[in-house]
């Protein structure tokens, strides 16, 4: 099958959508199939194309692992302004569909979130190339961008969300990361209930794998000999990250110079959380590092003790799934889980971490002060975090589900289940749920 496939973001880039859109596309190459992504010289968060790459009009073509890669043109902005981001994103929109016409014909198309201009370089893509279309759906646009306040509710927010609804209906099938997400969009396009499905993100456990902490790194940072609670992703408006400075002035407050927080990445708040530690005076309990190299991310976690997921307290963010729980669990690093909804649920079922209602800089205070206290119950939370990702949230696995997905989208031959007459044998396994959850809503109590 030939796959071309939408994405943004890609390696080098680090973050959740590079990372998934990758190990999916590896895979599906690594099985044979003709896979290529379109996407962006490198910039993420920066706005400043990586060393090695160059910002220009004339697209770039590489193989990684199998994968054909294709990049193109963009206005690059660093991931603050939202003006600024939003010409970087239609300015993608425009050259990606531009160069997907001089590619051959796919059997189908796929384009992810975030952003949604994504999604609609997917849409007018499949309509010049008359194949079947799949949306996958990662962030929630624009209700994200007005959560985090970086645009006001207004007539840009509601021309956004007409066009959010144009581009789900212009979708053959959308593919959730998760049930919240799925939740979310249903309602909007009731009339396509049954073309959702839900593949959520995992992890490779190969990749992932425990191993001892780096001293050498640990050292580097000041952090040698301390119990480290790491928080490892993007800081940005919607992580409030700044229940960490507040924890923080809590520990130091407390006289418990044993334990330290780390912050691992870079983003629109980074310059600000490293004002407000200076301004806090907890230099000694929060480092940010900056930016690490993916290849250094396995290293981070197991030098890591137990490790920090927030979001800001809004009821959207309840919806998501963030993709680093699952690398976390498979390093085998208990979680302070600071976000709500299905996220918090996977974890707590795991027994792999400790719930804390986001923004409460005394939670984070007293699970941190307790688990450095208990170091055996951490590390039976960690144990119990690497066996349950394993066995329900394996990489090859999802990429496996998502593979017949397509196939059975783009009508290839012996790709869908035997006929045995009834409607499951026309339906993926995760279809089927929606339709089992939907059917037993409708039952009275």
């Amino acid at each position: 099958m030939k796959i071309l496939f939408f994405s943004h973001y890609f390696p080098p880039e680090v973050n959740a959508p590079a990372n998934r859109t990758f190990e999916h596309c590896r895979r599906w190459a690594a099985d044979g199939h003709d896979v290529t992504v379109v996407t962006c010289v490198p910039n993420c968060p920066d706005g400043a194309a990586y060393e090695g790459y160059r910002n220009r009009f004339r697209r770039q073509i590489e193989m990684v692992e199998g994968v054909r890669v294709v990049r193109v043109w963009s206005f690059l902005a660093r991931n603050a302004r939202s003006n600024r981001r939003i010409v970087n994103y239609v300015s993608y929109l425009v050259t990606a569909v531009w160069a997907a016409l001089w590619l051959k014909k796919p059997d189908l198309i796929v384009a992810t979130s975030p952003q949604f201009f994504c999604g609609w370089a997917g849409v007018w893509a499949s309509r010049f190339k008359r194949v079947p279309f799949v949306l996958e759906i990662r962030d929630i646009w624009p209700e994200s961008i007005a959560a985090v306040g970086a645009m006001r509710n207004g007539k840009r927010v509601r021309f956004l969300k007409w066009l959010e609804k144009r581009m789900y209906r212009a979708a053959d099938h959308i593919v959730a990361v998760g049930t919240g997400y799925r939740d979310q969009i249903a309602p909007k396009v009731p009339e396509m209930r049954e073309q959702i499905s839900v593949i959520p993100n995992g992890v490779d456990g190969d990749s992932f794998q425990p191993q001892p902490a780096d001293d050498q790194f640990l050292k580097q940072y000041g952090l040698l000999d301390k119990f480290v609670c790491s928080y490892v992703g993007t800081t940005g408006m919607a992580h409030g990250l700044d229940v960490v400075v507040r924890a923080a002035k809590r520990l130091k407050e407390a006289g418990r110079e044993d334990i330290a927080f780390m912050i691992v990445g870079d983003g629109a708040r980074r310059a600000a959380l490293q004002e407000q530690v200076v301004a806090e005076g907890v230099e000694d309990y929060v480092t940010l590092t900056g930016r690490l190299p993916k290849e250094q991310m396995a290293s981070v976690l197991a030098s890591s003790d137990c490790c920090l997921i927030h979001l800001r307290k809004t009821e959207l963010f309840a919806t998501v799934i963030p993709s680093k729980i699952f690398e976390t669990m498979a390093m085998q690093r208990p979680i302070i889980m600071g976000v709500q909804g299905p996220a918090r649920d996977i974890v707590m079922e795991a027994s792999a971490g400790v719930p804390m209602t986001p923004e409460s800089d005394e939670e984070l205070f007293q699970h941190v002060a307790t688990l450095a206290d208990d170091r055996d119950a951490a590390v039976e939370m960690g144990m119990d975090a690497r066996r349950f990702v394993l066995e329900h949230y394996n990489r090859d696995d999802l990429a496996a589900e998502y593979l017949k997905l397509l196939q059975r989208v783009a009508g290839e031959p012996g790709s869908l289940p035997a006929n045995d007459g009834s409607p499951e044998a026309q339906e993926s396994s995760y279809a089927i749920i929606w339709r089992q959850e939907h059917e037993s809503a409708k039952q009275p109590v």
